[in-house]
């Protein structure tokens, strides 16, 4: 299986050390171009096939994956309509942009459209993806391969992936914010920076895992948390006053909205 990459940006560069560190393909196997020299050049660093056109990619591809900005992604295709075989599988991380969207600019193909994260860069990504018509099941189990390869991927409904967007596209954005401002509260009571830091992070990355992994409600694991009486009661009571579970919600309903009108 042969896989190429139109775009070699952050993303597409955590998306091909997953591929190739997890042994989907070899380096070798992996071609990819990019309008920027820069981008080419530090694509170079996996040891990937740099090719000379986004047409050059696609011939020579099994597995087609779009990795433009949105407002690229035309001018980056414009070459491929009726171009590319009826047996390749289009994987596009494009945001905003639906698969009867992809089908208008690519022609009757196959088409896979997800919403990966950036902690793709460490190979722990939250995945949503979606197929056309056109994928057949043997397909299926190909994307998964893929998109496993870097994260945690879930086939959800077309209708949901904005909501994606919001919930894991852009949710790393949040949850910084939210490490830096426990961080800040920490440096207010005495404690180094460094160190606030990595308790912060420490501590949400634990409660992640501990819901993940237990399947329990968060609703519950927070009560485990809340003693009568205690620290935490008063933190959570703070955080309901300020408007903490209304400003989560409508951030995530604001990138949701957002990626609609991409």
């Amino acid at each position: 299986m042969k896989i190429g990459f139109i775009g070699l940006g952050n993303m597409a560069s955590a998306i091909m050390q997953g591929i190739i560190s997890n042994s989907v393909v070899s380096a070798s196997d992996v071609y990819g171009y990019d309008v920027s020299d820069a981008a080419k050049e530090k694509a170079k660093e996996n040891k990937i096939n740099i090719l000379g056109s986004n047409l050059d990619v696609a011939s020579n591809s099994d597995v087609l994956i779009l990795a433009v900005k949105p407002q690229f992604l035309s001018d980056a295709v414009k070459e491929l309509n009726g171009k590319i075989s009826s047996n390749t599988i289009v994987i596009s991380i494009v945001a905003g942009r639906t698969i009867e969207a992809l089908e208008e600019l690519l022609g009757e193909v196959k088409i896979v459209r997800t919403m990966p994260n950036t902690p793709a860069l460490i190979r722990e990504a939250a995945i949503g993806y979606s197929f056309n018509g056109l994928i057949a099941e043997e397909d299926k189990a190909v994307v998964k391969k893929i998109l496993s390869s870097f994260g945690k991927a879930i086939e959800v409904p077309e209708r949901l992936m904005d909501a994606v967007v919001g919930v894991s596209g852009s949710a790393p954005a949040y949850v910084f914010m939210f490490i830096e401002a426990m961080a800040d509260g920490a440096v207010a009571e005495g404690m180094p920076r460094a160190l606030a830091y990595e308790f912060a992070a420490q501590a949400v990355m634990g409660s992640a895992r501990l819901m993940l992994e237990t399947g329990k409600h968060p609703g519950e694991l927070k009560d485990m948390v809340c003693s009568p009486a205690g620290t935490t009661i008063a933190a959570v009571r703070s955080l309901e006053e300020s408007g903490f579970r209304g400003s989560v919600m409508d951030a995530v309903i604001e990138a949701s909205e957002v990626s609609k009108e991409l």
